[in-house]
Formats: C-alpha cells, sequence, structure tokens
C-alpha cells in the first residue's frame, strides 16, 4: 500500500510563528515528496511501536525503514521489532548490515542535509503571497422573487487562500440559525455555499449579503428576495435592480433604527483620458443625508463590474466626504468603465465613467505600443505558458512578432526567453528553475524597432498544479501521519507507457504535448523522454536526451514551420526504459487558431456632444476571441485614431473625445491569439452630436394675471431643451379644497409656444394648483413640481404685474446682459418703462440698489460696473401712471467672471463679399441651441437674415445689409449659465463692412511690390513685381508700349508662384527699348496690375547704368580690385594704404605708383588673403600725392588711383595728428637745473599737429622764462626760475585740424613742493659742476722722449676760486728742485720743466688741481729711451702713434 500522510504544511501559506519552524516544515514536505516519488518498498506491520516510533520523526523512520526493507535475507518483522525496542537494539542492527545499505543510509542523511538547504533557498525565492489568493466570487448568490409560503435557496461557490469563511447577513445584520430554529439552513459543501429560507413571509423581503473572509482580504455578494402576497400584488417599483428598495422607512442601520438615505455625487469625475506612465485620479464628494455620526458609508469602486483592491498600482482613499481612486502608474490595462458604489444601510447608489489610456510615446520613432494583459496560463516544473493581448496601435508597419522577457523575483536581472520574434500571442518559456517564481514582461516588434514592454505580469512559481493543489490543500494544517503496510518489494519494474497523449496547443513557434502517467510504474519516480518523427516515416528522434521531463506536459520548439510531425512519450526510472506511448495523430506545425475574420456592419449612432456609439455584428467563426480594437477618423483627414486601447469583449462601444460639430467614420477589427483581423468596411459618417431627448420639467411657475374665471401663468423654461427645439407647453390643474387636492386636468389640448398661458373656465375664488410639461419632437418631457397654491380672483390693483422670463446673458468679469419679459398684468394704464435692480447674492434686502434712475422702455439693459468675482442676483420692475408694480423672479445668482475659453462674435466678409457675424462655443451641453436676436429681439423669422449651426459654431448673414440692419446683434446658448455674446453695427461699422464687401465682389490680386526695374551682375535688366499671392490658375500678360511682349531671345520671364514674383529679363538696353512696360495679372475673377514708364533722363540713366556693370562684369573676369585703393592710420600713426584683390594667379604682378612715378617694393606681395598694402611711416607733408597701384597679367589689367592732395590729404593729415595725439602720455613734472619741464611724448611729431598750453585756464604767454618746444618725439613746457605764482593746473591742448585732446596735470601741493626742492638741489649741484677745479687741457697722456732731452709742459687749470696746484710722480708727492722745476701762473697755467731728462725720471706723473667745489687729477707718462734702443725696437715692432713732446 501507499503511505498516506497528512501534516502540517503552514510554511507555504506563510503564517508560521518563526524562520526555524518554516525550515523543518519545508524539510518535511521535501521529504514527503521525495519519499512518494521514489516510493522505495517500505514495508512493515501495522504494529503500534512503529506508528509511534514514526511520529517521533518520520525523517528517520523513514530512512531506517528503508534500510531494513532492503536486507535480502533477514525476517522483515525481526526487522521491526529491532527497530522498536531499544537504542541498544539498533545500533547492533546497524552493524549487521550490508555495506550497501549503510552507503545508502550515509546518501540519504547526505540527501536529506541538501534538501534542508534547497528549503531555505527555495523560500528565499518563493514569492508567497502567490499561493494565496483574495476571496473571489465564482457563482454570485442570485435575486430571487417568490409568493409567500415558498422556500428560497441562495446559492454561491467562493475561491481563494486560505479558504474563505462565508457569513450570511440579512439588512446587514449576521443571520443566526438558533434564533429562528427552522427557519434558515446554511450549509458548505465542497466549496458551495447555501443559505435556505424556509416558509417566506412579507418580513423575509430584505436584501441578503454573502461575506467571505480570509487573510488576503473581504468580498461580498448581494441578492435580493421580494416575497409577493397573493392577495394585492407588491409594488415592485420599489425595488431596484439588484438591491432591494422598499420604502425606505423599512431599512434597518447598522444601529438598529429605521432611517431613509439620500445619496448623492457632487464634484463627479468625468470620462477622462490618460497616457502610461502617468498618474490620474478619479474622485467624487459624497452627501449623504441624513447624516450619522461616526457611521461611514461602504464605499467600493469597480473596473468593467469587477471590484478593485488597493494594489501597488492602484489605491483607494475615503477622506469622510470624498472617495479618490488614484492611479499611480497608468496602464492600457487600467483602461475601462469605472463605478463607484456608495452604500449606506440597504440602500446605494453608484456612478460611472469611462477612463481612456492612450498610449506611451514611444522612444523610437514608428516602434508598435507596448502589448497588455500578461498572464500565465499554465504552469509545471518545465515550463510556463505566457499569454497577452496585441496592441492596438502597431506604429505605422505591421507588428513582425514579440518577445518574451523574463524576470526572478526578488532580482532586477531582465533576460529574453526567445531569439526569434513570435507572432502567437502565447508562448511557453522554458528553462526555469523548479520552485522559483519569476514575472513576465512583453516587447512588439516591426521594421522600425522593438516597442515600450508592457506592465510586468504577476507572479507565478514554477510548480507542478498538483503540488500547488497540495500546498493549498484545506487539510495543511493537520498534522502529517505515515502508515506503513507491508507489501511485496516492488524494486525493478520498468514503468509502462503513458496514456491519453494528445497535442493541447499547436503553433509555427511551438507544440505542447499533455499525457496521463503509466498505471504501472512501481514506487520510484519516473521521468518521461519525447520523440518525434516525421508523418510518413519511422525515424523516431528523441526530443530531450539530455534534459528528461519531470511533468506529464512538454513544448517542443525548433519544429519546421508547415511540416507534419507525429510524437510519442516513454517513461523510464532506474529499472530502464519503458515501451513508448501510442503515437499522436499528424499533426502540422502552423498556427491552428486562425485569425478572425473582421466584423461587420459598423452601424455608429449619436450619444453626446463629444462622443459616438459604435456597433457592430461580430466576427463569424471566431475562435478564443480577445475582443475588439476601434478607431476613428475625421472624414477626409486620412488619418485614423484608436478609440480603445484595452479590446473590448462586446459588440458596441461609446467612443469618446471627439470633437463637437466633426464628421467621423469608424472601423472596427477583431484580436486573438492568433492577430488582429483586417478592417472591417469604414462606417458611415456621423456628425458629432447630442442625442435628442425629451425635455426636463419647466420650474418656477407664478401666477401673472388672476380674473374673475381665469388665471395668467409664466414659467421659466426647462434646465435642458433635450438637444431639439422646444416645440409647445401643456399645462394641467387642479382644485385644491380644504387642502386637499382633487384629479388633474388638461388646461390646453394644444400646446402653447409662450412661456406663458392663460387659463379659461375657472371658479371665481377657488383654489388651484398647476403643473406644466414642455415637449419637443422627442416627445413629452417630465411635468414640472406642483405650484404653489393660486385664489382666482379678480385683480384690481393700479400697477403693472411682475415682468417675467427673466433672464442673462453676456457674462463678463465687470458686465452682463439682462432680459425679460413685459408683464401680462400692465395695471390700469399701459406699462410705460422698466427699473432693474441689483445686489451681491449674500447680501439682506435692504442692500437692493438701482441701476437706472430714469425708466429704461427696452426690455434688456446691459449691466456694467460689476466686481469681478462677486455673485448678483437681479430683479425688473415695471412702471406705468399708477406707480411702480411688484418686482420679478430673482435672476442669478451669477458670478460675474470672464470664464476661460469665452470667445465673442466676429464679423467675416467671404470672398463674395458676403457679410456674416459667427460664434463659437467651446462649453456647450449636449442639448445647447444657438439663439440669435436683433436689438435681443428673436431673428428666427427675419426675411433679411438666414442662420446656420453646425456643432458648436453658427453664423447669421445678412442678405443685404443695410441702415435697417443698424442694431446690437447676440447670441445666446441655451443649457448654458448665461453664455452668449453681441456684436454692434452702428453706422461707421455699416461704412467699413459695406466697403469691405465690395472689394471682395470685385477683387483685385493684392500686389505686394510694384513693378520695378533693376541692372544685374552682367548688365541684364530685370524687370520684377511680387503679388501677396498667386494661385495655379494665375495668368500674366507683359505689355511694352501697348503691345503685348512674348518669350524669345530677346525677353525672357518667369513667375515663382510660392513667392509671388514675377520677372522678366533682358540682355541689354538699346534705343529702341525706352517706353513703357505693364504686367497684367489675372487670377479667376480678380486682376491686378503694375506699370513702369522708362522714358527720357530716366531710361538713359539705367541705360547707362547697365552699360557700366556690363563693363563691369568684363573687368572682373581677369584680376581687379574687389576693393579700390583706401586709407588707414595705423596705431603706430603710419599712413597704410590698402586695396583688395580677386581673381588673381600665381603670375599676376602689382606695381605701385606715386605721381607717376614706380615705387620700389622690398616685400613681394603673396595675395594670400587678397590684401594689397603699402606702409608709409611717419607721414608728413613730403608724402602728398598721386598714388596708384596696378594689377596685370596675361589676361589683363586693372587698376586703382588714390589723390592724396588738396582737401584728401588735409583729411588723411587730420587723421594722422589725431592718432599721433591719441598716442600722447600723460603729462609728467620733471626738475631740472634751469627750473621745472612739463612733457610728454608722442610717437612721432608733426608741425600740423597744433600744441597749445594753458595755465589755470588762461592760455601761457611764452617768454625767456617760460618756453615751449618739441624735442625728438618730447613735447616740453620750461619754467625757469619757478616762483609761487607758477603753481596750479597746465593743460597741454594737441589739436589735429578738427578736435583738441587735452593732457593735464596738476603744479600744486605736494608736487610743486617736490619739484621746486629738486630744482634747488640740481641748479645747486649745476654751480659746483660749474666752478669746482679741473685741468681744462694742454697735458698729453704719454710722453716719449729721449734721454738727455729737456721735457716742458704746458696746462691750463680753471676753478672759481683759484684752484691750488700739486704735482705726483708715481703717486707720490713731487718735491721740485733744479733738475725738476714746476710753477702756476696767474692762476690759471700750471708749467712742467725737466731738464736733461734720464732714464731716472720715467714714471706716472700727475697734477692735482683743487679749490672748495672739487678737485681733478690729470695723469701722464713720461718714457725715456736711448736711441740705440730706440733702433733695435723699430725694427721689430712699427712704431704705434707714439706722440712727441711739444
Amino acid at each position: 500500500m501507499v503511505p498516506i500522510f497528512s501534516g502540517r504544511q503552514v510554511h507555504v501559506s506563510g503564517i508560521t510563528d518563526t524562520e526555524e519552524e518554516r525550515i523543518k516544515e519545508a524539510a518535511a514536505y521535501i521529504a514527503q515528496r521525495n519519499l512518494l516519488a521514489s516510493e522505495e518498498g517500505i514495508t512493515a506491520s501495522k504494529q503500534s511501536a512503529i506508528s509511534k516510533q514514526s511520529a517521533v520523526s518520520t525523517q528517520s523512520a523513514v530512512s531506517k525503514q528503508s534500510a531494513v526493507s532492503k536486507q535480502s535475507s533477514v525476517s522483515k518483522q525481526s526487522s521491526v521489532s529491532k527497530q522498536s525496542t531499544s537504542t541498544l537494539h539498533h545500533e547492533e542492527a546497524f552493524e549487521k548490515k550490508s555495506r550497501k545499505v549503510a552507503i545508502r543510509e550515509k546518501a540519504e542523511r547526505v540527501s536529506l542535509t541538501k534538501t534542508l538547504e534547497e528549503t531555505e533557498a527555495f523560500h528565499r525565492k518563493l514569492n508567497e503571497d502567490h499561493l494565496l489568493h483574495a476571496p473571489d466570487f465564482v457563482i454570485k448568490p442570485r435575486s430571487h422573487t417568490v409568493w409567500e409560503k415558498e422556500s428560497v435557496k441562495l446559492h454561491c461557490s467562493v475561491s481563494g487562500w486560505p479558504e474563505p469563511r462565508v457569513t450570511w447577513y440579512k439588512n446587514q445584520v449576521p443571520i443566526n440559525v438558533h434564533a429562528n430554529p427552522g427557519k434558515y439552513i446554511i450549509e458548505s459543501r465542497y466549496g458551495m455555499h447555501t443559505l435556505e429560507i424556509n416558509a417566506c413571509d412579507f418580513e423575509d423581503t430584505a436584501q441578503y449579503r454573502a461575506s467571505a473572509m480570509n487573510v488576503k482580504g473581504e468580498l461580498s455578494a448581494y441578492a435580493s428576495v421580494v416575497v409577493k402576497r397573493y392577495k394585492g400584488e407588491f409594488d415592485e417599483t420599489r425595488f431596484r435592480a439588484g438591491v432591494s428598495t422598499l420604502p425606505l422607512s423599512f431599512g434597518v442601520t447598522p444601529y438598529g433604527y429605521a432611517s431613509k438615505f439620500e445619496i448623492h455625487f457632487d464634484d463627479k469625475f468625468d470620462v477622462s483620458f490618460g497616457r502610461e506612465g502617468e498618474t490620474m485620479s478619479l474622485g467624487c464628494r459624497v452627501v449623504i443625508t441624513p447624516e450619522i455620526k461616526h457611521f461611514q458609508p461602504e464605499i467600493q469602486w469597480y473596473r468593467n463590474g469587477a471590484p478593485i483592491s488597493s494594489s501597488k498600482w492602484v489605491q483607494t482613499l475615503w477622506s469622510g466626504d470624498r472617495a479618490t481612486l488614484t492611479f499611480s502608474h497608468l496602464n492600457k490595462e487600467d483602461e475601462g468603465l469605472y463605478t463607484i458604489r456608495v452604500r449606506m444601510g440597504e440602500y446605494y447608489e453608484q456612478y460611472s465613467a469611462y477612463v481612456f489610456v492612450r498610449d506611451a510615446d514611444a522612444e523610437i520613432e514608428g516602434a508598435p505600443a507596448s502589448p497588455l494583459d500578461v498572464v500565465c496560463l499554465d504552469a509545471n516544473k518545465d515550463y510556463i505558458i505566457i499569454s497577452w493581448k496585441q496592441p492596438a496601435v502597431d506604429g505605422g508597419s505591421p507588428i513582425l512578432g514579440y518577445f518574451i522577457d523574463k524576470c526572478e523575483v526578488g532580482t532586477d536581472s531582465w533576460s529574453q526567453c526567445n531569439d526569434t520574434p513570435v507572432k502567437f500571442a502565447r508562448f511557453p518559456v522554458t528553462g526555469l528553475i523548479e520552485g522559483r517564481s519569476y514575472i513576465f514582461r512583453v516587447r512588439a516588434v516591426n521594421k522600425n524597432g522593438i516597442g515600450l514592454p508592457s506592465r510586468v505580469s504577476e507572479p507565478v512559481a514554477a510548480l507542478d498544479p498538483a503540488e500547488k493543489a497540495r500546498l493549498k490543500s484545506p487539510f495543511s494544517t493537520l498534522d502529517w501521519t505515515i502508515i506503513v503496510t507491508e507489501e511485496e518489494p516492488s524494486e525493478g519494474i520498468v514503468p509502462g507507457p503513458p496514456t491519453d497523449l494528445s497535442v493541447t496547443e499547436a503553433t509555427r513557434s511551438y507544440v505542447v504535448l499533455s499525457w496521463k502517467p503509466p498505471g504501472q510504474r512501481g514506487h520510484e519516480g519516473i521521468l518521461y523522454f519525447v520523440e518525434k518523427c516525421e508523418a510518413g516515416t519511422e525515424n523516431w528522434q528523441r526530443v530531450n536526451t539530455e534534459l528528461p521531463v519531470k511533468s506529464p506536459r512538454f513544448a517542443l520548439f525548433d519544429l519546421a514551420e508547415g511540416k507534419s510531425y507525429r510524437f510519442r512519450v516513454r517513461c523510464s526510472n532506474s529499472a530502464g526504459v519503458g515501451e513508448p506511448s501510442e503515437a499522436t495523430e499528424v499533426t502540422v506545425v502552423g498556427d491552428k487558431l486562425d485569425i478572425p475574420k473582421p466584423p461587420g456592419k459598423i452601424i455608429p449612432s449619436r450619444n453626446t456632444d463629444t462622443s459616438v456609439v459604435v456597433s457592430w455584428e461580430e466576427s463569424k467563426d471566431a475562435k478564443e476571441l480577445v475582443g475588439y480594437y476601434i478607431e476613428s477618423s475625421i472624414v477626409g483627414s486620412g488619418k485614423w485614431e484608436p478609440c480603445n486601447n484595452n479590446p473590448v469583449k462586446a459588440h458596441g462601444f461609446t467612443c469618446h473625445g471627439l470633437a463637437t460639430g466633426q464628421s467621423y467614420i469608424f472601423r472596427v477589427r477583431a484580436v486573438n491569439a492568433a492577430g488582429l483581423s483586417e478592417y472591417s468596411q469604414d462606417s458611415e459618417a456621423i456628425e458629432v452630436k447630442a442625442a435628442i431627448a425629451a425635455p426636463s420639467p419647466p420650474c418656477d411657475i407664478t401666477c401673472l394675471e388672476s380674473f374673475r374665471d381665469s388665471m395668467v401663468l409664466g414659467w421659466k423654461q426647462p434646465d435642458k431643451t433635450g438637444g431639439a427645439e422646444i416645440t409647445g407647453y401643456y399645462v394641467n390643474y387642479r382644485e385644491v379644497i380644504d387642502r386637499v387636492p382633487g384629479r388633474w386636468r388638461e388646461a390646453n389640448i394644444k400646446a402653447v409656444s409662450d412661456e406663458a398661458y392663460k387659463i379659461s373656465n375657472l371658479k371665481e375664488n377657488m383654489v388651484y394648483q398647476f403643473q406644466v410639461a414642455a415637449m419637443n419632437i422627442a416627445g413629452l418631457g417630465e411635468p414640472s413640481a406642483v405650484s404653489a397654491c393660486f385664489k382666482c380672483e379678480e385683480w384690481t390693483i393700479a400697477v403693472p404685474g411682475p415682468p417675467h422670463n427673466v433672464k442673462y446673458s453676456e457674462v463678463r468679469k465687470t458686465s452682463l446682459v439682462l432680459q425679460w419679459k413685459p408683464p401680462i398684468h400692465s395695471g390700469r394704464t399701459p406699462v410705460t418703462g422698466y427699473f432693474v435692480d441689483l445686489k451681491e447674492a449674500h447680501a439682506k434686502d435692504d442692500q437692493w440698489r438701482g441701476l437706472n434712475k430714469a425708466a429704461i422702455k427696452n426690455t434688456y439693459l446691459r449691466v456694467q460696473g460689476l466686481k469681478e468675482g462677486v455673485s448678483y442676483v437681479l430683479r425688473v420692475r415695471a412702471i406705468n401712471q399708477a406707480g411702480v408694480g411688484k418686482p420679478s423672479d430673482l435672476a442669478g445668482p451669477v458670478v460675474a467672471e470672464t470664464r476661460p475659453g469665452t470667445k465673442e462674435v466676429v464679423v467675416n466678409v467671404d470672398d463674395d463679399g458676403v457679410i456674416s457675424l459667427n460664434f463659437e462655443c467651446d462649453q456647450m451641453a449636449p442639448n445647447s441651441q444657438f439663439n440669435w436676436s436683433k436689438d435681443y429681439v428673436s431673428t428666427e423669422d427675419s426675411p433679411r437674415l438666414e442662420i446656420e449651426s453646425k456643432g458648436n459654431k453658427t453664423k447669421m448673414t445678412f442678405k443685404d445689409l443695410g441702415t435697417e440692419d443698424l442694431g446690437i446683434y447676440s447670441c445666446d446658448v441655451t443649457d448654458t449659465d448665461g453664455i452668449g455674446s453681441s456684436y454692434l453695427i452702428d453706422e461707421e461699422e455699416l461704412k467699413r463692412l459695406l466697403a469691405l464687401s465690395q472689394e471682395h465682389k470685385f477683387p483685385t490680386v493684392p500686389i505686394k511690390s510694384e513693378l520695378a526695374v533693376e541692372i544685374l551682375e552682367k548688365g541684364q535688366v530685370r524687370f520684377w513685381m511680387q503679388a501677396e499671392k498667386l494661385s495655379g490658375n494665375t495668368k500674366v500678360t507683359y505689355i511694352f508700349n501697348d503691345k503685348e511682349i512674348f518669350e524669345g531671345p530677346k525677353y525672357k520671364m518667369h513667375i515663382d508662384r510660392n513667392t509671388g514674383i514675377i520677372e522678366m529679363f533682358m540682355e541689354k538696353l538699346q534705343d529702341d527699348d525706352e517706353g513703357t512696360y505693364t504686367f497684367q495679372l489675372q487670377d479667376g475673377k480678380a486682376t491686378g496690375h503694375s506699370t513702369l514708364v522708362l522714358i527720357g533722363d530716366v531710361y538713359k540713366k539705367l541705360q547707362k547704368e547697365a552699360e557700366f556693370q556690363r563693363q563691369e562684369w568684363i573687368r572682373k573676369q581677369g584680376p581687379h580690385f574687389a576693393e579700390y585703393l583706401s586709407w588707414e592710420v595705423t596705431g603706430e600713426c603710419n599712413v597704410l594704404l590698402k586695396c583688395k584683390v580677386a581673381n588673381i594667379k600665381k603670375e599676376t604682378h602689382i606695381v605701385w605708383y606715386k605721381d607717376e612715378r614706380e615705387i620700389s617694393v622690398d616685400e613681394k606681395h603673396d595675395f594670400k588673403d587678397g590684401i594689397c598694402t603699402l606702409l608709409i611711416t611717419e607721414f608728413s607733408k613730403k608724402d602728398a600725392g598721386i598714388y596708384e597701384v596696378i594689377l596685370k597679367d596675361d589676361r589683363g589689367k586693372d587698376k586703382s588711383r588714390l589723390k592724396l592732395v588738396d582737401e584728401a590729404f588735409k583729411e588723411l593729415m587730420s587723421e594722422v595728428c589725431k592718432t599721433i595725439a591719441l598716442s600722447a602720455t600723460d603729462l609728467k613734472i620733471q626738475s631740472t637745473a634751469e627750473g621745472i619741464r612739463l612733457y610728454s611724448f608722442v610717437t612721432y611729431y608733426l608741425e600740423d599737429l597744433k600744441v597749445n598750453w594753458s595755465h589755470n585756464g588762461t592760455p601761457i604767454k611764452y617768454s625767456d622764462r617760460v618756453k615751449s618746444g618739441v624735442t625728438g618725439q618730447q613735447i616740453w613746457l620750461q619754467i625757469s626760475e619757478p616762483t609761487p605764482n607758477d603753481k596750479g593746473k597746465y593743460v597741454m591742448e594737441l589739436f589735429d585740424g578738427k578736435t583738441g585732446h587735452l593732457k593735464t596735470v596738476d603744479l600744486s601741493g605736494q608736487a610743486y613742493d617736490e619739484a621746486y626742492a629738486e630744482f634747488q638741489r640740481l641748479k645747486q649741484a649745476a654751480i659746483a659742476e660749474k666752478n669746482r677745479a679741473r685741468v681744462v687741457g694742454g697735458l698729453p697722456d704719454v710722453v716719449t722722449i729721449q734721454e738727455g732731452k729737456a721735457l716742458n709742459l704746458t696746462c691750463i687749470v680753471w676753478g672759481d676760486p683759484t684752484p691750488e696746484v700739486s704735482w705726483l710722480k708715481n703717486e707720490k708727492p713731487l718735491v721740485p728742485d733744479d733738475h725738476c722745476s714746476v710753477r702756476f701762473e696767474a692762476g690759471k697755467t700750471a708749467y712742467f720743466t725737466i731738464s736733461g731728462v734720464s732714464t731716472a725720471d720715467s714714471g706716472k706723473y700727475g697734477l692735482v688741481v683743487k679749490n672748495k667745489y672739487g678737485s681733478e687729477i690729470s695723469d701722464f707718462t713720461i718714457s725715456v729711451f736711448i736711441p740705440e734702443e730706440v733702433a733695435r725696437k723699430a725694427t721689430e715692432q712699427p712704431q704705434k702713434g707714439n706722440k712727441k713732446a711739444k
């Protein structure tokens, strides 16, 4: 027998207390699985000892029992007894085991340790939340209507893990079966939950709720039971679909008392449009009356009817009065119909609107949009089948296929699962690790690139369904029990063939096989090998040789598309490979699922002013249909836009976001896993416009006048006209006697068109109530609320009654227009005028103020001077001779503001001169209409006007505008809060419009530039003009002297219709071309012309200019001057003559001349930059003259002359002087021995530069003491023997012939003191230098004299006072004697005499002169020689410049 296990498997659910316990439980589970898979013959008796032993340790029991069973010659019964005695006996048994058994047990212990480690890793990777499921109603309870005394059963089926607990409620109160024995029977069998209500009576009429709850959440389903009595049928109108709506007094609140709840939605979310990746919030304010403190309503959101729970993609919030649904990251999966349901007690209300999600912008232009709804269809150990939905947008190119990416849960590493794109929207992903969880995403690809990835799938584990079911088993919380029975060993059994092999899915990319395990397989786990062969052969090939399959399903890849195959499967275990299964039928590799056919009969119908309902017939023979995509296109645009990005399964869809008034066509395509169908045929065009419905009820019924037997009623028109004009009203009335109303009677058989009606044949002094219903072409609307009670009696008041039908329009931030109708009861005398009153909406009644001091006769008034943002109410009072009557009903409140998007009436004059007023409104309600009026009186029947409205635009056309059409024209939009605009046509505006109309009736081609002429480069003549615009039908006629000329050798014509330029070219002008030229234009009925007169001097000048340009062009064929010779003064105050040359080559020469004499230039021009220059340094008058430069080579020559004489020379000299003046340095102060000098340096000085000095603003008069001059580059002012009067500010002005340039210096204060002190010092130094003792001259440097000769030397000495004189010999004082004598005479002459010189007299001598200012030494040398020696030296070396003694 097979062991039966039952034990705790809580580790899978994630509800264990500690990690250690989870690991132990995981190890136990793995041991179970391995044991069941191997089924190594466990044999034992049913002894209690064995059970106790196995209960102590399941793992050890299994291993030891396996060891015992494998002992070949020992009795099994004795082995079991040995295991159940004691530890000693166990040790003895272990010693007696064979080596094979011992090794086997050791291997199993190693395997168990490894299993524990794998289990820890398993739980780190396994996404436990994937194994938990919130409750979900597979079958919801259904509402029932039964007769009294009958029984009824409510059934529901709930899925979820852990298994949900189901509780039944009646009107939100839990049902207690023990409180009413036999009344209620609650059962739960095999997942089906039942509530049976026996012997129903009227009290059982209620709302019943089934609440399913587990650790993942709670979900409720509702059903209503209505019990009908035999006597008098129950009023079924009190019950809503799916929920009881008994008289609300029946309702039971959670507090147990009766209450009536009214639920309203304010500030509701509308149809919304988002884009992938964006955030979006849907919300509305919930108003519940009466309000019960501390009791919150039940808020539930739905998408396409399915409840929405908070997740990482969407969050719900209830703030006490506002419910919000927020999308943190929109995806196309979020597109759908969203519903908010608010439940309060037994009553609920709900509101719905659609959310559209557009595709995100593609990262690669032209790439397809992202797929959506990536889910797992099938999962096991070996593969997981992923499916998805194709996107609606392919990027403009067909989708070539899809790439599937996987990511292991807990990591961020994505890997691509397929190398080549797959077209089928399902794909088996292989290569997974058993037990680990994965998420998936899909990307579409076309020829332009790969699109954005889809939203990731929910995590899914690579586990067999059987193991998942075992993990979710409701018995998993029980302890395991191992029952061991004795049976024969089953080792060595080769498994039999699998059964029921079939191809479950076949596409061009893969084939999926499934089968059942064999009945004969022993107790050992088995593996599977899959084989294939081509049809018509028996050449079987094993597909999975290296990787055996563990589960009875397998996906085959790499099959040749279009070929036919058969498949079979073999089982294997340690005993060997079994026989193959029966082969499958021949399978052709390809998509078995065909692409659906396109839908048919696309029918659009009106819905609102921005939406259209599209319906169609379903695709024929479509299998596994996913849904439909709808596209729309404005008629004539050729551009298709998707209406939905999430396929819809219904056969109709409301396309939102369309432009009001535009005409659209629609097409539909179906989609399944094989792909998208062809597009259906285009629908008929439909204009986007609100559907027509019956109008809403009128309101504010008032009595306008009362007579003895009749009454006049007035009312306001309905808020909603139903999209069509109201054709009339029906009035009902009834008598009220002692506050008890009677039955209703019809007041009129024929509809009345006005909003007032006189009801006759009434009873005097009787009280009546009234109702009014409006009618349009769609039918009669709901009647109004019952009016107040009015007494039928004769009114005797003299003043008029209240005006009625008061309304406002043309609301702006500072003004509005108020309109009304005259009162029905005018009083004793006719109405003579009206007064309009105004006050702020929340002001008291004493705050009314009149807007007009004098009564106005018009029944309209433009109210001015309003405050922006303030809310106002208005009323009107009529006046006659008797006085002012009662005020009208209030108009408003209305806020003074110019709403965003407000537009004004615009006047237009078309090409045919037709004058029209145009108005556009972007804020129209679905049933809004345009109403035109003149002076606020309807123009509907005016024969002078024609009105046309389409969508949100309207146009009023004047048939023949004249003085009788002067006035204010206004356009109001019904079903809006005062939207409108007006336009005033006065006499001045009338004249303007008529002139503009005349211009359009007899149009001219607008001329942008009149006919002109210009000379082109080669001397060609271009006649041209430019029109504002030229159509393709424009014709041009060219006229010369009243004769048409045509294109030929002399004339070339050209028209550029894009720019409107018309041209005519002539090669040259001759004498016979003098005259008048005209261009005539004809564009449809529009004409135009332009004329140019070329006669006399004008023509001669033009002819001369053309000839000049012709010669210029010829000149430029050779080397020429692009820019003629000009001059420039450089920063160094030099003159640079320059010119720019062009069209030169290597052989081109340039020669410079001045006054016809060639100037030699040191450097040769290289023409690299095209600039030739001649630099003249220190330019002066001598450089005046005529300069000329000549370019020449074998192609010709060109010359340029520059006259630098007379005025041109003066201008140049002025610029040179200016540059020199600008180069002057700042004035500086210098002290000299003579006085103080002020000076400045310039680059160089020219006499043309005038220098003027001033002292303290007065020109300096030059004298011997104050002098001015120029030395080299220095301009100076010398002040000799300065005195304090010379202090002050000195200015040097350099005048360049046009402008004076000033340099200043302040010679005062410290500057003067320092300069004066330095002057005194230098002066004294000069005096000392002048009077010091010095040798003026006379002494030679060397004296050479023959021995025996006499030497006489004389020198002049000067000094004041007379210096003292002394002599030195060899730097020692010389004492005169008879041989050497000295003397000093007259204080200036010194004599030195040696009589009979000898060699002893040779040496260095010196004359020393000295006085109080200084001293000086003059040295000389005396060389005495012998004649023989002189002769000898003369022969050896020539004598060089020896001085002889005087």
